[in-house]
């Protein structure tokens, strides 16, 4: 019989945060099927962002089922990547006890104020590698701990949105160190289960899932799971990392000193380095890629979200779906918007302040002012809140030697320039990829042993065009950056007073949609 030379599939699946996709790459890294779910984010209580994990375990099975029907190669293997910080209560038998609590569930935002403000919160953060904020598992146990003890003391395990998964698809209750970094309660240099931050969290070791590695590779289906993917039962299953990191992987940005920025609903800044570490000040979150892979960096909750905003509120005669339009609008405003400053904090922010306390800001309104301002000066804004993020990740000794860019927003020749021009530095956008979910490909094919390493990520990602800044908006945005930077500290006791006034106001308003992603 002749030897079957096609290059080896891997399907890469991508839990997000609105949606799963399933995507199948060969080592060439090329795109051979494509399918997406969604299901809802709910928010039944201001501050709560949850979702229903046996919704997503159906769109995990049924997204991957439906690229197999599409493929006429067969699969090497599946590998998964995740949105990170999620929380589940599980009983003894695997069964849920609560939904799945995602990062943009604020109810912890108290416990998490609380523990920052100790003295040994700094030292936790750089320990973990993850940021005291309400995003994060550990505010989050104490919450349940204090507000639901009931409930607390009858679950036996605590996971994530990906284990449980796995622990559905393969019966092998694990984490990986990529998703366990995130949780704030695995220590980064040691890579085992923090003692200090599970006394904190009131949970013990044995109520966690067991460490493993991200390229970790389990034995197969279960039988049921073979049947509704189509696929054969011993199908090996790399366990993968975190959307974030595998985010970089699939930019190619794996090496040191390659920075990725994405801007989707929310975006995100993050290098690639070879040993974990955290800046002095607490600016920048590290997390696992691999064991010689970490990735730098910071999330902000207002990305994309704020041109729909901006669309909502400031342009509701041009219709939904009016990003071409708006965009064009905020193109007749210059750099810099006329003097006017928008701090993007729509849904309060994560990097590099890590808080839940900022609202957004408009500062330097003048009569002058029309709605193409205020349109391009919140763009700015989302592009100078990932300035400040860059300067963290600067400061925890990184260097920056090459910018490379996707998410939504790369699809505006505008917004391109911009991050360009606020940056102060050349921006390359590769060819469009599906970032997290070739990334899991690619690290599924090394954890095979289908490719040498992640390193041929680097050129297998097609740089479809490089963005220069303009010298003359440049100059400006470089002149404005500092005023930005002082707005949230100048205005931090006007946000802490509002937080107080607020249950005596009416009630806000409601948004349009649910937490940004």
């Amino acid at each position: 019989m002749p030897q079957d030379t096609r290059p080896a599939v891997v399907i890469g699946v991508d839990i997000g945060t609105t949606s799963t996709k399933a995507v199948a790459y060969d080592t060439e890294g090329r795109q051979l099927g494509s399918h997406s779910v969604g299901y809802p984010l709910d928010d039944p209580q201001p501050g709560y962002a949850e979702q229903d994990p046996q919704l997503i375990l159906d769109a995990v099975l049924k997204s991957i089922s439906m690229v197999v029907a599409e493929l006429v190669e067969p699969v090497a293997g599946l590998s998964f990547s995740s949105a990170m910080h999620s929380l589940i209560g599980l009983d003894a038998d695997g069964n849920p006890l609560t939904p799945s609590v995602t990062w943009a569930d604020s109810r912890s935002t108290r416990q998490a104020e609380r523990l920052r403000a100790v003295p040994s919160g700094l030292a936790l953060h750089r320990r973990t590698g993850t940021p005291i904020h309400p995003m994060s598992p550990l505010p989050k146990l104490l919450w349940f701990a204090e507000q639901e003890p009931k409930l607390f003391e009858r679950v036996a395990h605590w996971v994530g949105i990906k284990d449980w998964v796995l622990l559905r698809l393969c019966e092998a209750l694990v984490v990986d160190h990529s998703i366990a970094s995130a949780t704030g309660l695995m220590d980064i240099h040691r890579l085992e289960w923090d003692s200090e931050a599970l006394t904190i969290a009131g949970i013990t070791e044995e109520q966690l899932p067991q460490l493993v590695g991200t390229t970790a590779v389990l034995p197969g289906l279960t039988a049921q799971a073979a049947a509704v993917t189509g696929l054969p039962q011993r199908t090996p299953v790399v366990v993968g990392a975190g959307d974030g990191p595998l985010a970089n992987l699939g930019l190619g940005a794996v090496h040191p000193g390659m920075v990725a920025c994405s801007i989707g609903t929310s975006g995100a800044m993050r290098v690639m380095v070879e040993q974990p570490s955290v800046d002095p000040l607490g600016g920048v979150f590290c997390y696992a890629l691999t064991e010689d892979r970490w990735a730098v960096g910071g999330a902000i909750n207002n990305g994309g979200i704020v041109l729909r905003w901006a669309g909502e509120a400031l342009a509701p005669d041009l219709g939904e779906h009016s990003e071409e339009e708006l965009v064009a609008l905020a193109a007749r405003a210059p750099a810099g918007s006329g003097g006017l400053i928008m701090l993007p904090y729509l849904h309060s922010e994560r990097a590099p302040h890590w808080s839940a306390l900022p609202r957004g800001a408009y500062v330097g309104l003048t009569h002058g002012h029309r709605r193409e301002h205020l349109i391009r000066a919140a763009l700015e804004g989302v592009c100078q809140q990932l300035a400040l993020v860059l300067t963290s990740v600067r400061a925890a000794g990184n260097e920056v030697r090459e910018i490379r860019a996707g998410g939504g927003f790369a699809r505006s020749g505008l917004w391109r320039q911009m991050l360009s021009d606020v940056l102060g530095l050349p921006v390359s956008f590769p060819a469009a990829h599906d970032g997290s979910s070739f990334g899991a490909a690619l690290l599924g094919m090394q954890a095979l042993g289908l490719i040498p390493s992640i390193d041929v990520a680097a050129d297998l990602v097609r740089i479809e065009e490089t963005v220069h800044p303009d010298p003359a908006a440049a100059a400006t945005y470089a002149a404005l950056l500092p005023l930005f930077a002082e707005l949230y500290d100048a205005l931090v006791p006007t946000f802490t007073s509002m937080r107080r006034l607020a249950p005596g106001l009416p009630a806000e308003p409601e948004p349009p949609a649910g937490p940004p992603m």
